[in-house]
C-alpha cells in the first residue's frame, strides 16, 4: 500500500544546519555558476539519463498490465527525451537546476502518468526466484567461518556482489539482458582491495568489539542484492542480538525492491517456528520508507520508520543510489555505513576509483 502520511526528516539526520546535509553527493553546480546555463556536469549527466531510455523503453513495451503498451512506451521514451534535451538548453526549466534526484523524479513521473507502475516486475519476481532457491546455501557457507572477521568481511562482499544487479544502468542492463549475472561468480571477481573507499577492517574490528542494539537498513535492489546480500547481513546481526529494521521502497522504481515485496519475500524464508536458517526473527522489521525512488532525501522519509529508527545505534544505506550517489557525506547520529558498488562511469570518475570498484563507508560515533 501506498503512504498517505506526510514526510518526515529520519531522525537519526543531523541537522542541515549542523552538517549541511544535501541529498546528491556529487554537485552539478556551484553558486558561481549562470543560472541560465548548463554545466559541463549537468551535461555529463543529463547524457547519462538518455543513454538509459532505450532499456526502460523496452521494458515498458513488455509490460502485459498497461493496455497498448508498445505505443505508450514510445510516448514515454519521447517525453522523457524532450525533458532531458530542454533541460540540457534551460537548467531552470522542469523544475530545475538538475540533480540525480530531479532526474529520477521525472522519469518516473512521465512513466506513472502512462499508467507504467512497475516496468521491472517481471525480472523482480524472476530474480527473486532464482535468490531465494540459493539463500540457504549461502548462509551455510557464511556460518561455515568460524572466524567472526573473516565472516563479516565474507558477508559484506556478499552484498557489494549482490548490488551488481542493478538495471538502472544501461551498461548492466544490456549485461544482464544478454548473458544474466551469476551471484558467486561476481563475489569471487570483485575489484581487489583496497577499494575506492575501504574502511572494512575499521567495521571488523568494532564487529567483534560493539554489539549494536538496533540496526536500521535502507535496502536496494531485488534478487541477489536484497536475498543473498543484506538478508545474510540482517540474519548475522540478529543472531548477535541486534534488532533489525529493514527499510525498503513505498513504491517501485528500476528494479529496487518494495515494502511489500520485501514482506513476501521473508516470509518465504522464515520456516514454520518464525526462524531464518535457525536464526529467530522476532527481532526483524521491515517498514514502508516512504521513498519512491532509486535514490533518497533523507529529510523525507515515512513517519513509521522515522519512530521505528529514533534509538537505533547503526545506520546503513545501501546501494549506489542511496549510499553513494545520495547520502555519501551524510552525517547521522549514530554508527553509520555506506555501502556500494560504484556502476557508473561519471561516480567511479568523481570519486578517482575504477568502474565496478566498491565504496565501504564506516563511521563511528562515540557516546552515542
Amino acid at each position: 500500500m501506498e503512504s498517505e502520511s506526510p514526510l518526515v526528516p529520519f531522525p537519526l539526520l543531523r541537522t542541515p544546519i549542523e552538517s549541511n546535509y544535501r541529498a546528491c553527493t556529487i554537485p552539478y553546480r556551484f553558486p558561481s555558476d549562470n543560472p541560465s546555463e548548463p554545466t559541463p556536469v549537468e551535461i555529463q549527466w543529463i547524457d547519462l539519463f538518455l543513454k538509459s531510455v532505450p532499456s526502460f523503453r523496452q521494458r515498458a513495451e513488455n509490460d502485459s498490465t498497461v493496455v497498448d503498451a508498445p505505443e505508450k512506451a514510445e510516448k514515454f521514451a519521447q517525453r522523457y527525451t524532450a525533458i532531458l534535451e530542454d533541460i540540457k538548453k534551460d537548467p531552470e526549466s522542469h523544475g530545475g537546476p538538475p540533480d540525480g534526484i530531479l532526474l529520477c523524479r521525472l522519469r518516473e513521473q512521465v512513466l506513472r502518468e502512462l499508467g507504467f507502475r512497475d516496468i521491472f516486475k517481471k525480472v523482480k519476481d524472476e530474480e527473486n526466484a532464482k535468490a531465494i532457491a540459493l539463500f540457504e546455501g549461502v548462509v551455510q557457507l557464511n556460518d561455515a567461518i568460524e572466524d567472526d572477521g573473516e565472516r563479516v568481511e565474507n558477508l559484506i562482499k556478499g552484498i557489494l556482489a549482490g548490488n551488481i544487479f542493478d538495471l538502472g544502468s544501461a551498461q548492466l542492463a544490456e549485461v544482464f539482458a544478454r548473458v544474466g549475472m551469476s551471484f558467486m561468480t561476481t563475489c569471487q571477481n570483485l575489484v581487489s582491495r583496497p577499494w575506492v573507499i575501504d574502511d572494512l577492517d575499521t567495521f571488523k574490528t568494532k564487529w567483534i568489539k560493539k554489539s549494536w542494539k538496533k540496526a536500521v537498513i535502507f535496502v536496494d535492489n531485488s534478487g541477489a542484492d536484497v536475498i543473498l546480500g543484506i538478508l545474510p547481513f540482517a540474519r548475522e546481526l540478529l543472531r548477535h542480538g541486534t534488532k533489525v529494521v529493514l527499510a525498503a521502497n513505498d513504491l517501485p522504481s528500476i528494479n529496487d525492491v518494495t515494502y511489500t515485496e520485501l514482506v513476501e519475500i521473508v516470509k518465504k524464508l522464515k520456516d514454520e517456528n518464525q526462524q531464518i536458517v535457525g536464526v529467530d526473527t522476532s527481532g526483524l522489521l521491515i517498514i514502508n520508507s516512504g521513498n519512491d525512488l532509486p535514490v533518497i532525501d533523507l529529510t523525507n522519509v515515512s513517519p513509521e520508520l522515522a519512530y521505528l529508527a529514533g534509538d537505533a545505534d547503526l545506520v546503513m544505506l545501501e546501494g549506489m543510489g542511496r549510499a553513494i550517489e545520495t547520502n555519501l557525506y551524510a552525517q547521522l547520529k549514530c554508527d553509520s555505513l555506506k555501502i556500494g558498488m560504484v556502476k557508473h562511469p561519471e561516480v567511479a570518475q568523481f570519486l578517482g576509483g575504477r568502474l565496478y570498484d566498491c565504496v565501504f563507508k564506516y563511521s563511528e560515533v562515540l557516546n552515542y
